[in-house]
Parts: structure tokens; C-alpha cells; sequence
């Protein structure tokens, strides 16, 4: 994981990261990770936050493959919307950081 981005919306998030190459949804093809979780890395997080309501929160990631597909995944913060493949990236998210940590 290379860095955590602050942008105003999910939506300029999604739009700018766009612009970088992450134009697959991995959201409709989640089972890629599902069935291959190590071999992802995720190179952009962006958290985003409503004013008033935690059911507004949510987690756009910006990943890529092994073979250098890049695409995002977006999860709700709401308990209903936390998928498998949500549950994956947060391990591999803290996973990496371990390892960066080790380094240091």
C-alpha cells in the first residue's frame, strides 16, 4: 500500500483513479480476490466519511493484480455491506503494513 488519498466524494475518487489506469470493477468481479487474495496489492485507499451518519461511510480501494490489472473495489462501512472480499482486503491492508513496519 503506498499511500492513503482524502478526496471530496466517492465519486471523484472513483474518477480519479480512473484517470490512473483503475478502470475494473473488482465490486462485480469480486471472486478474482475471493479466490486469489495474494496475489492483489492494494496501491491507493480513500476513506470517505459523511457529516452526519457512520451508515455514510465508506472504503474505495485502488488494486492491482500480479499481471498488472488495475481496477477498484468500494465497501459500505454499514455491517451489511461488508463483504468476503472487504474482510480480505482489510487482513491484506494490515498484512502489508506489518511487513512495512518490519522493515523500517
Amino acid at each position: 500500500m503506498s499511500k492513503i488519498y482524502h478526496y471530496a466524494s466517492v465519486s471523484e475518487a472513483l474518477k480519479l483513479l480512473k484517470k490512473k489506469g483503475y478502470d475494473y470493477d473488482f465490486n462485480i468481479h469480486e471472486e478474482e480476490i475471493e479466490q486469489n487474495p495474494d496475489d492483489f496489492k492494494i496501491n491507493y485507499i480513500y476513506r470517505y466519511e459523511g457529516n452526519t451518519n457512520p451508515d455514510d461511510e465508506s472504503t474505495v480501494y485502488g488494486i492491482q493484480s500480479k499481471e498488472g490489472k488495475k481496477g477498484v473495489f468500494v465497501n459500505g462501512a454499514s455491517a451489511n455491506s461488508t463483504s468476503d472480499v472487504a474482510k480480505m482486503l482489510i487482513q491484506l491492508k494490515i498484512k502489508k503494513r506489518k511487513r512495512q513496519a518490519i522493515k523500517l
